[in-house]
């Protein structure tokens, strides 16, 4: 059994080349820019720096819409900057991996041109075509309410292409053996330049058959050959899948013999997170956990609260969705493709400190790796005048200069937050540097501490029945060591007992200086304010009760 799987203690943090910071003062971030910001990435604790796509692109999709797989856009600088970057992040420890998006192109990536130009193509059938508008085109739309269709008519073709996305991205046919050779040489030449592995976008969508009348069967075969060539090229190498999708499908993806992918986003407990924190209601939390607790020993779930998308909220019950709306989203305009919200963390939470450290807390204590977004280690805001998930992908705030310290130039063409709250001007990192009481500064002392606790990552759990609404018991066991994390939900304080049986062992808290010792029964009394949390090492942990 293999028990130094780096992937598994890691700190994961997701940005954008371009919204990061600009090096050379035209406007926009690039990687020299990203390259003098890594030693603040490995002070903050960040183990692995997952970049979204950087490639060529139109940029109609932030990236996401790519036309050629095997370079650097110009506007991020040069193949040499990225090597730069990279040399960089080894000499700090830092692993780096890497958007692989092979669901689809560009309709301006040279495949889908010659395509399009030349039924005799070799590429023509690299791509999904129909010569008549299937009867399903209005369905399945992977942004309703801004995307009328997936099959839209090409007058060069002559023929509807397929595009689960938007139109601007033709899916390609990944059962086309040229087509999975092709993706297998883009993640070999990436592997070649050092990357640690791939965050797989949009993963259902990539190994189902797609087509007219094609019954959309997926094809979980693809996910075994990536990852045999995967560990054939670098051993140590991970897949990270964007998988939304219901519990009893998750050994699908992870394989039962655990020779898919490594690691996955937790979706269904991301979104009951949410809903635990609007309703204090934590039963679909522990139902989410217990439905995710199974997966093979080298697999683990990557936690998170936010990303660059919408807080996907599809998976809970109409009647649970709107309560996280009417408690996070409640204007319309906060709210996206009918179910979603499209907002940071920080404005959600009202930037309640206590409710966004307890929210911290939670994704690094919850069973997995944990995964920040860039700025919530500040808790930026967003900006809700910008289109669709626009809002929440604005340029980092690096100081009260100027545009916030992100380009020294003349003007940022990346959007930079200006209002009283969440502006620049009063949320940077310059100031929290400063400010021992500061996000950061918090953020960077939890950092720390949850890479001290190998048992979350690697141990066995259990949640801890208790009967004090709104509390979250979860006890972890590995290698003799014990960890208990308790975290309070409602508003008001909540008081629990737990009993250790008759060690009488002191519960020492990690976090600050609320030791626990037992009474004479071997019972601890730990008093939990609104919102508050505790993380205890102790002895053995039998049961949860509560006064």
């Amino acid at each position: 059994m293999i028990n130094d799987l780096w992937y598994k203690n890691a700190i994961i943090y997701c940005l954008s080349v371009e919204k990061y910071l600009d090096g050379n003062g035209d406007g926009i971030g690039d990687f020299a820019g990203l390259t003098s910001r890594l030693d603040y990435l490995a002070g903050l604790g960040v183990t692995c720096v997952w970049l979204q796509p950087f490639y060529p692109s139109p940029d109609r999709d932030n990236g996401y819409d790519v036309a050629e797989f095997y370079g650097v856009d110009p506007k991020y600088g040069t193949l040499g900057d990225y090597v730069e970057f990279m040399n960089h992040a080894k000499q700090l420890g830092m692993r780096v991996i890497v958007d692989l998006v092979v669901n689809h192109t560009s309709i301006n990536h040279p495949w889908f041109r010659a395509a399009r130009k030349d039924p005799k193509s070799p590429f023509r059938d690299w791509y999904v075509w129909s010569k008549k508008r299937p009867a399903d085109h209005d369905e399945g739309m992977v942004f309703p309410g801004v995307q009328k269709t997936t099959w839209t008519y090409d007058e060069v073709a002559g023929e509807y292409y397929f595009h689960r996305f938007y139109d601007h991205q033709a899916d390609l046919n990944t059962h086309h053996p040229g087509v999975r050779e092709e993706i297998r040489r883009i993640m070999g030449f990436w592997l070649e330049l050092g990357v640690s592995g791939f965050r797989m976008d949009a993963v259902p969508f990539l190994i189902e058959r797609k087509g007219a009348g094609v019954k959309p069967v997926k094809d979980y075969e693809l996910l075994h050959e990536m990852r045999d060539f995967l560990q054939w090229r670098r051993g140590d190498a991970i897949l990270l899948a964007e998988a939304n999708v219901v519990p009893d499908e998750n050994m699908h993806y992870f394989g039962e013999a655990g020779d898919r992918l490594q690691m996955m986003l937790n979706f269904p407990v991301n979104q009951r997170l949410f809903y635990a924190m609007a309703t204090a209601d934590i039963r679909p939390l522990v139902k989410a956990l217990e439905d995710t607790y199974w997966r093979p020993h080298a697999a683990q779930w990557v936690n998170f609260l936010r990303s660059h998308d919408e807080l996907d909220l599809g998976r809970l019950t109409e009647a649970q969705r709107q309560k996280v709306f009417a408690a996070f989203g409640p204007e319309k305009s906060m709210q996206l493709y009918n179910r979603g919200i499209r907002r940071r963390l920080a404005p959600m939470l009202g930037n309640d400190r206590r409710r966004l450290e307890l929210a911290y807390s939670l994704v690094f204590t919850l069973p997995g790796t944990p995964m920040l977004g860039y700025g919530d280690e500040i808790g930026m805001g967003d900006d809700l005048s910008l289109p669709e998930r626009e809002c929440a992908r604005t340029a980092m705030q690096w100081s009260a200069d100027p545009l916030g310290g992100f380009t020294a130039g003349p003007r940022s063409r990346v959007p930079v937050i200006k209002d009283p709250w969440y502006g620049f001007e009063k949320v940077n990192v310059e100031a929290q540097r400063r400010d021992p009481h500061s996000l950061l500064n918090w953020m960077e002392r939890k950092i720390r501490m949850r890479r001290e606790c190998p048992e979350i990552s690697w141990g066995d759990w259990k949640i801890l029945k208790t009967s004090a609404d709104g509390v979250l018991a979860i006890h972890y066991s590995w290698k003799g060591s014990r960890l208990t994390t308790l975290h309070n939900f409602a508003d008001e304080p909540r008081v629990v007992r737990i009993s250790d049986g008759a060690s009488g062992q002191t519960m020492v808290d990690l976090l600050a200086s609320h030791d626990s010792t037992p009474d004479k029964r071997g019972r601890h009394r730990i008093e939990l304010e609104p919102f508050g949390y505790r993380w205890f090492r102790s002895g053995g942990i039998d049961h949860v009760s509560t006064v």
